[in-house]
């Protein structure tokens, strides 16, 4: 949604939450990192069409800028902040932040990630995916842990992959990181349980965001074919042939937070088009 467009261009599923769940977390506060694009402002929109209280991290201010103008629609309390998860000191920092100026928190969705091919060699991103995707991701879960909402089941959200199911040449950092989130759900579910903390982690496929197709754009460089002829290419894959939209990751986040899911935690769930089915 472009920023100042107005409600009547938000997803029809953030539109449908406004109807039928307006008040489910009515002034309940969630920190969403990787906040300013993709399914990290899909999260935000659906979470204040629920009357969330919101506080929306990310590397670049503008983004989290626009992101919070799309909010504007609900009347929710937001806090924006720049922050790189690869730096503990500046997790802490703003979970703290955001904590003392909005209330504990009743949840945080780790979101925030980078993709990408790593080769080897002096270029290796190796080490930048996993200080970001993984050890990223732990850094926020303390930090929140340490911010959690007294009372009530409390909930963490992390964000693996469908590539933290299988491995893709190439992709060696990115399935190792994001395999290594599922783990992590695991075992953050089994510690925090006595706490009333959910702890579960979403395996998305294809979505329809910027780093989707930057990753088609690539993969039609190596064919020899545009992005569009790419998409074709990697939906063959796909039984229902098609991408997610980020609001449908929303959705499945604000099931995850909601006393819907009441029993869930230490799970993976996939939404994936069909793409990895277990």
């Amino acid at each position: 949604m472009r920023p100042g467009r107005g409600l009547f261009l938000l997803d029809p599923g953030t539109m449908w939450a406004m109807l039928s769940h307006p008040q489910r977390q009515q002034d309940q506060h969630f920190i969403i990192t990787g906040a300013g694009t993709g399914i990290g402002r899909a999260i935000a929109q659906r979470l204040a069409a629920e009357g969330a209280r919101l506080s929306l991290l990310g590397r670049r201010e503008t983004p989290l800028q626009e992101t919070a103008e799309t909010l504007g629609e609900f009347g929710t309390s937001v806090l924006i902040r720049s922050c790189d998860v690869r730096s503990r000191a500046e997790v802490d920092e703003a979970f703290d932040l955001a904590a003392a100026q909005l209330g504990p928190f009743r949840g945080v969705i780790a979101n925030a990630g980078v993709g990408g091919v790593n080769e080897p060699g002096p270029a290796d991103r190796f080490d930048d995916l996993v200080a970001t995707n993984l050890s990223g991701t732990y850094y926020c879960l303390r930090a929140a842990q340490r911010q959690l909402a007294g009372e009530g089941t409390r909930h963490m959200v992390l964000m693996s992959s469908i590539l933290g199911r299988f491995g893709v040449a190439g992709y060696t950092g990115y399935c190792a990181s994001k395999t290594a989130l599922l783990g992590l759900a695991r075992a953050m579910a089994v510690e925090l349980a006595g706490d009333a903390v959910q702890v579960n982690a979403l395996c998305p496929g294809w979505v329809d965001t910027e780093m989707a197709w930057e990753g088609l754009s690539g993969l039609g460089q190596a064919l020899g074919i545009s992005p569009q002829e790419a998409h074709s290419v990697a939906m063959r894959s796909v039984p229902l042939g098609k991408m997610s939209r980020p609001a449908e990751i929303a959705g499945m986040v604000a099931w995850l937070v909601s006393a819907d899911a009441a029993g869930v935690t230490g799970q993976g769930l996939d939404m994936n088009n069909g793409a990895f089915m277990v």
